[in-house]
């Protein structure tokens, strides 16, 4: 590639424009309210379409409309398959070697039956050898020397090497250029959250999509509640109308500090950044979408439909690396008037908490699996039994669709939810309202042009958005 100039990180993180005069409007219609029944069924048809085919993972439906909600209950029972069918060998290869990329694999060699790992790729070597000696220990994977690629450029060498499916678990950053390889080669596809960083590349991963919808690519990505039993078993009973219509939703986040490294001695910012991606924003997303969106996914799978706008905050109080905040808050406002609120922290010795409240017109759902009414009294909650491992489950949801033909594609879906994610993150970088047109059509890219193992001052000594500025004193008292 040819090398180019790298941008200024402080212009990265202001929102760029588009002329919208000949795009296609993709706002909700806000002359054409929903009726009861229309936004039932269009939830029910996306919790069924999560999961590819009825047939794919055998959700099953009453036709009727049930009345107790046991009834519901029963009639919304998810039957997932155990394991992927019996077929031909699908070889897999895997590009980002780290932790989750190497539990990606194990989860997909253990979806079913002949199912192989045959090649891997990671810009480190030790990151390879340590994914290699894994895979050899926890399931007797090896891989020959030929088929282990090191470098920038490893992901087409995976890609080329006699795979069907492609594994992307390398940071987010990278993922619209590897799925656009990936797609563009005929491969299937899984990958990991986020799908994108960035609006731009939103629209990359829209017509990556796209074009996997053309050629039957099926792509799954790793928002893992969407294949999770007691999560899909409460999303179809809201689906079903337990909890009335929806008109809010709170979603929070708080855990502990995400794991950061020290630079060592011979690394290039590069190298540093990238053994240290969680914590640049380029890289990851900040948190708000490299582990949040887990949560603003749930939101969005329960409410269906894209926000008009959102306002957010965020801060830095507790991080010792890179250039993220660690607290977001973020209200969405839908077309209907209807808010959402979004907050996450990441601070290490406070209290910890994960819940989805979804709030409707008759009680309200927490999306982990439980029905509430309006006095908080619990009306059905889940058993917890059965419940098969989600990070498995969605392989076998995979290489189901690949060998039944029951083509399944969530990508769509996550695109909205990273969109949600870029939406919070927009507004708390800047201070300002942020609506659905203006991620859509956003100049904004972040990461430099050329990707090289050198210096990038712009990017390794980034400090977090300071929104506003501060107020001088006021003469009361001459």
């Amino acid at each position: 590639m040819g090398k180019k100039h790298d941008q200024d990180q402080d212009k990265q993180y202001q929102t760029g424009h588009r002329n919208t005069n000949d795009q296609e409007q993709h706002g909700p219609e806000q002359d054409k309210p929903e009726t009861s029944n229309s936004r039932r069924k269009f939830l029910s048809d996306l919790t069924l379409g999560a999961l590819g085919t009825v047939s794919a993972a055998g959700i099953i439906s009453g036709c009727a409309s049930p009345k107790t909600i046991a009834d519901r209950s029963e009639a919304a029972t998810p039957h997932m398959l155990p394991e992927a069918p019996d077929g031909e060998v699908l070889r897999a290869g895997l590009i980002g070697c780290g932790g989750r990329g190497t539990g990606a694999a194990v989860n997909f060699v253990d979806a079913g039956p002949n199912l192989e790992i045959v090649a891997l790729g990671d810009v480190f070597q030790d990151q390879l050898d340590k994914c290699r000696s894994m895979l050899k220990t926890a399931r007797d994977i090896e891989i020959p020397d030929e088929n282990c690629f090191v470098g920038f450029d490893s992901y087409e060498k995976v890609i080329d090497a006699g795979v069907d499916v492609v594994l992307l678990v390398a940071p987010g950053h990278f993922r619209p250029l590897h799925a656009e390889a990936a797609v563009n080669a005929g491969k299937h596809v899984f990958q990991e959250k986020p799908v994108c960083v960035d609006p731009v590349g939103a629209r990359k991963m829209d017509e990556v999509t796209q074009k996997a919808k053309q050629n039957n690519l099926c792509m799954v990505t790793g928002t893992i509640r969407r294949y999770q039993k007691d999560y899909v078993h409460t999303r179809q009973l809201v689906a079903d109308g337990a909890i009335g219509e929806i008109t809010g939703a709170s979603i929070v986040r708080n855990g502990g500090a995400l794991w950061w490294v020290e630079r060592q001695s011979g690394w290039s910012d590069m190298e540093y950044m990238i053994r240290n991606w969680g914590n640049f924003t380029w890289l990851s997303g900040d948190t708000i979408l490299e582990k949040f969106i887990h949560e603003v996914d749930v939101m969005s799978w329960y409410l269906g439909e894209d926000p008009v706008r959102a306002i957010g905050y965020g801060a830095r109080h507790q991080r010792e690396s890179g250039d993220q905040y660690d607290i977001f808050s973020v209200i969405y406002e839908y077309a209907n008037g209807m808010q959402t609120h979004c907050a996450t922290r990441e601070i290490s010795h406070c209290d910890n908490e994960r819940s989805e409240l979804i709030v409707g017109t008759e009680g309200s759902a927490r999306a982990d699996g439980t029905i509430l009414n309006h006095k908080g009294e619990v009306i059905w909650q889940h058993s917890g039994d059965n419940v098969p491992d989600p990070y498995r489950q969605e392989h076998v949801e995979l290489v189901t669709a690949i060998r039944t033909g029951n083509y399944i594609n969530d990508s769509d879906e996550q695109i909205r939810s990273n969109r949600l994610g870029l939406m919070g993150r927009m507004s708390a970088y800047t201070g300002r309202t942020i609506t659905w047109e203006e991620v859509l059509n956003s100049d904004l890219k972040l990461g430099p042009d050329v990707y090289a193992f050198r210096d990038y001052p712009n990017y390794v000594n980034g400090s977090p958005p300071l929104v506003g500025a501060p107020t001088p004193p006021t003469d009361r008292y001459s």
